[in-house]
């Protein structure tokens, strides 16, 4: 069995606001939290030698916390659920109008403020098209890629996807 970390709210705060003076290395493990990744797959990603010390430290320091063990090697594909999609909130049944429009346009206004147009506006255009809550979902990953491809958006890009995963 792996263990599982994510990010507390004084994790995503610390991500957005850098208030804690964490060193490069202890950020950048912080910002590889995710909910998905198990242990084992964030120590192949950063081939840290410290990385077991180093989640301990962010989580006494109350910037992770466990959320769920699985079996190791297991991907998102092999287990049948996307990735963003595991982290999707329950709503619910129906559509709530309120709910989608403050998604779409948190979607559209992210791109427009980190991207710009160019080049994403066949993705904004598929946003401002869609008339469900599961046809935004379908699109959250391209959305987030987009927004991690700018420097601005990757900085802040954890905390963004927390904000929209609140809505959507």
């Amino acid at each position: 069995m792996a263990v599982i970390f994510a990010k507390t709210s004084k994790g995503h705060a610390e991500i957005a606001h850098r208030s804690g003076g964490l060193g490069p290395r202890v950020r950048r493990v912080l910002i590889f939290v995710d909910g998905r990744r198990a242990v084992d797959e964030l120590r192949e990603m950063l081939q840290y030698d410290d990385l077991q010390h180093t989640l301990g430290l962010l989580e006494e320091e109350g910037l992770i916390e466990t959320v769920e063990s699985s079996q190791v090697g297991r991907t998102p594909a092999q287990s049948g659920a996307s990735p963003a999609l595991g982290a999707f909130r329950q709503h619910p049944p129906g559509d709530d109008s309120l709910r989608l429009q403050q998604a779409r346009n948190f979607m559209l206004n992210t791109i427009h403020a980190f991207v710009g147009a160019l080049g994403t506006s066949s993705l904004q255009d598929r946003i401002a098209a869609a008339r469900s809550q599961d046809e935004l979902r379908h699109l959250f990953d391209e959305w987030y890629r987009a927004v991690v491809a700018s420097r601005d958006g990757r900085r802040q890009a954890e905390h963004l996807r927390g904000k929209l995963l609140e809505v959507i």
